[in-house]
């Protein structure tokens, strides 16, 4: 798959950029609705609309918007799908909207919305940018769900809300908790890890080039073999 392709810039954010579980993004959203498989979902779908709605307007006027105030004008762009995604999740799904309370407005301040339109859409074309956001949207999503998924039958013994009877006298209530979610989230990270990266590479892979102190680096301080 070639690394310009229009599939590689969607299968980009499902695992090997995932924003959750590989650029360590949106920690916040995530172990705060992650206690409900029902509530994770939402917020990966309504994550998902923004960025992709955001990701487009801001390619589509990324020659217009000067350089001195793009920031502002990106989180102007963003609120305003924001509001909209929050109007429909109130008026459609009220149960939603009450589940992730203030976490639905703090979307407009999400670091991945922000660093998709400054690091993707501002610089690709329309179309790129809303197949960027929709990758990095369901990666987003997938994320939480495994995630809240983990979390909610370990700890819950339950799965959206529903409960799993069997499960019941086994639950562990600390996964439901801020530093069970953060072991279920670590474990992630690492599995994802080792799933992109594979083995780490072997001390003698690494070398002295590009290090701002090679040029006065001796053999008695650096055993790496220089390279000119």
């Amino acid at each position: 798959m070639k690394k310009n392709s229009s599939l590689y810039v969607l299968f980009n954010g499902i695992l090997r950029e995932n924003p959750v579980l590989v650029l360590i993004l949106g920690t916040c959203p995530t172990l705060a609705t992650t206690t409900n498989v029902f509530g994770a979902f939402g917020m990966g779908v309504a994550t998902l609309a923004v960025l992709i709605c955001s990701n487009m307007i801001i390619s589509l006027l990324r020659k217009i918007i000067p350089d001195s105030v793009r920031i502002p004008c990106y989180i102007v762009i963003i609120a305003g799908f924001v509001t909209v995604v929050q109007m429909l999740v109130h008026a459609f799904v009220p149960a939603l909207y009450e589940m992730l309370g203030v976490y639905l407005a703090l979307i407009v301040v999400n670091c991945i919305i922000l660093g998709r339109a400054e690091m993707f859409a501002s610089k690709n074309s329309v179309g790129k940018s809303a197949l960027d956001g929709l990758g990095m949207g369901i990666g987003f999503t997938l994320a939480l769900c495994a995630i809240a998924t983990i979390r909610e039958v370990v700890g819950a013994a339950s799965f959206a809300g529903i409960a799993i009877p069997f499960l019941e006298p086994l639950k562990i209530e600390f996964f439901v908790k801020a530093p069970g979610g953060m072991v279920v989230y670590g474990l992630l990270i690492a599995l994802v890890g080792r799933l992109t990266k594979g083995k780490s590479p072997k001390k003698k892979d690494f070398t002295c080039v590009g290090c701002p102190g090679m040029s006065f680096c001796t053999k008695s301080t650096c055993n790496v073999k220089k390279e000119v």
